[in-house]
C-alpha cells in the first residue's frame, strides 16, 4: 500500500497528541485528586454522583433544620423555666397574703409586688426568637400573642397553629406552641356559680365553689351536668340536702354545719369545694351551676384578678371573705397551670430526644454518602501514576519515532 508523505505526517502527529492527551489526561486526574473529570470518563458513576450530591445536599438542609429547631426549642424551654419561677413566687405571694392579720395597706403592698410580677410575666410571654418572630403566637409570628385591653383583662391575638420543620425524610417536629395552649386553656378551678336564694333572718354566705378534683368532678357519677341545689333545713337549720338542680329526689349528698356563725364550714362534693360563713335559716337555698363563659382561664388573669382583689376588697368581715375566696381559687388555678406548662417542657424533651437521635442518623448517613462519593470519584493513585510513567514512555517513544520517520525521504539514499 502506498502511504503518501502529508498522510505519514498526519497519522505521526495524530499519534503525538493521543499520547499527549492521554498523559496530560492521567496528570489532570494526579493534581485534582479526581478519577472523574467529565460525565464521559465514567456515564454510570457520574450519575451515581449527581443523585449522591442531590442526596447531600438534603442532608446538610435537615442538618440546618436540626439546629434551627433544636435552638427554638432551647429558647422556648427557658422561656417557660422563668415563667414557672415567676408562677413560684406568686404563689408565694398568694399564700403570704391569705394571713387573716394583714390590713388593707399590708394587702396592697403584696399586690403592688403583684402587678410587678403581672408585667415581668406578660414579658416573657411574648418573647421574640432570633428571627424576630414571637415564640408564643402561632402561625402569626409578627403578631404579638397577648396584649392588656383597657379593663384590666387579657387577650391572645396569635392563632392556634404550630410551626414545624422538616428534620428528615417525612418527619416533621414542631418547634413552638401557641399561647392559647399553653397559658390561656387553663382549666378555671372557679367555674362554677354559686346563687343563694335565703329566707329572711338568714347570715348564710357561701363562697365561689372551687373544683379542687377534677377526677371526682368529671367521673361517674361526678358532678351534675346541670348543677345541684344545697338545701337547708331538714332536719334543721343547719343541716343540708344536695339535690341535682331543680329536682328534690333522689338525695345526693346530706350533711350539717356547726352552729358558730364565726367559723368557716367546708362543704365538699364530687370533687367541688364550698366554703359556708353565718348562720342558715330553715328553707335556705344555694344553687350551683356551671358558667359557660368561665370554663378557661388565662394566666395574666388569674394574677390579675387576685392583684385587683387585694386593692379593692376594705377590711371588713366581707371584704376578707372576698380576699379569701380569691386567693383559693388563684392558688388552685396557678397551680393547674404549672401543670400546663411542665407538660409542655416534657413534650419539649421528647422533641428535643428526637431531634439527638435524628442527628446522629443524619451525620451517619452524611458520612456514608461522603464515602460512596470518594470511592466513585477519588483517584487510586498508585495506579494512576504506574499508569502516567508508562504513557510518558509511550509519549517518548512516539516523538522519537516521528522524528526518524519524518527525516526518511529519497534523496537520501542516492
Amino acid at each position: 500500500m502506498r502511504i503518501s508523505t502529508l498522510q505519514a505526517f498526519n497519522n505521526g502527529v495524530q499519534g503525538l497528541q493521543r499520547n499527549y492527551a492521554n498523559a496530560i489526561r492521567t496528570q489532570e486526574q494526579i493534581s485534582t485528586g479526581n478519577r472523574i473529570l467529565t460525565p464521559a470518563d465514567d456515564p454510570v458513576a457520574s450519575v451515581r454522583l449527581l443523585q449522591l450530591e442531590q442526596q447531600q445536599n438534603v442532608l446538610t438542609q435537615h442538618k440546618d433544620n436540626l439546629t434551627a429547631a433544636d435552638n427554638s426549642l432551647v429558647q422556648e424551654e427557658s422561656v417557660l423555666q422563668s415563667i414557672n419561677t415567676v408562677l413560684l413566687r406568686v404563689q408565694e405571694l398568694a399564700v403570704s397574703a391569705g394571713n387573716g392579720a394583714l390590713s388593707a395597706e399590708d394587702r396592697k403592698s403584696k399586690a403592688a409586688e403583684l402587678r410587678e410580677r403581672e408585667n415581668e410575666l406578660l414579658g416573657l410571654m411574648n418573647t421574640k426568637n432570633a428571627r424576630g418572630e414571637y415564640l408564643f403566637s402561632g402561625f402569626q409570628g409578627k403578631a404579638e400573642p397577648f396584649v392588656r385591653n383597657s379593663d384590666g383583662t387579657y387577650s391572645y391575638q396569635g392563632d392556634e397553629g404550630q410551626r414545624k420543620l422538616e428534620i428528615a425524610s417525612s418527619l416533621n417536629v414542631a418547634i413552638s406552641d401557641n399561647g392559647k395552649k399553653v397559658f390561656q386553656s387553663v382549666t378555671n378551678a372557679g367555674r362554677l356559680d354559686a346563687v343563694p336564694a335565703l329566707q329572711a333572718g338568714s347570715t348564710l354566705r357561701a363562697s365561689t365553689p372551687l373544683v379542687q378534683d377534677e377526677v371526682a368532678f368529671s367521673g361517674a357519677p361526678g358532678f351534675p351536668d346541670g348543677g345541684v341545689d344545697i338545701v337547708f333545713g331538714n332536719p334543721n337549720s343547719n343541716s343540708y340536702e344536695i339535690f341535682a338542680a331543680g329536682t328534690t329526689t333522689p338525695q345526693l349528698a346530706a350533711g350539717s354545719l356547726d352552729d358558730n356563725e364565726k367559723t368557716t364550714d367546708k362543704l365538699v362534693f364530687q370533687g367541688v369545694v364550698i366554703n359556708f360563713d353565718g348562720i342558715p335559716a330553715s328553707g335556705d337555698r344555694v344553687t350551683v351551676t356551671a358558667d359557660p363563659g368561665k370554663q378557661k382561664q388565662g394566666v395574666l388573669d388569674t394574677i390579675a384578678n387576685l392583684r385587683k382583689a387585694l386593692e379593692e376588697e376594705p377590711s371588713t368581715p366581707e371584704g376578707n371573705l372576698a380576699v379569701r375566696d380569691a386567693i383559693a381559687e388563684a392558688i388552685t388555678n396557678l397551680s393547674s397551670a404549672s401543670v400546663v406548662i411542665d407538660s409542655t417542657r416534657g413534650d419539649i424533651g421528647a422533641r428535643r430526644n428526637i431531634i439527638d437521635t435524628t442527628l446522629n442518623s443524619n451525620e451517619d448517613s452524611t458520612l456514608g454518602n461522603k464515602a460512596v462519593q470518594a470511592e466513585l470519584r477519588e483517584l487510586d493513585y498508585p495506579e494512576a501514576l504506574s499508569r502516567l510513567s508508562f504513557q510518558t514512555l509511550i509519549l517518548e517513544a512516539a516523538q522519537q519515532s516521528y522524528v526518524k520517520i519524518s527525516s526518511l525521504n529519497l534523496f537520501n539514499k542516492l
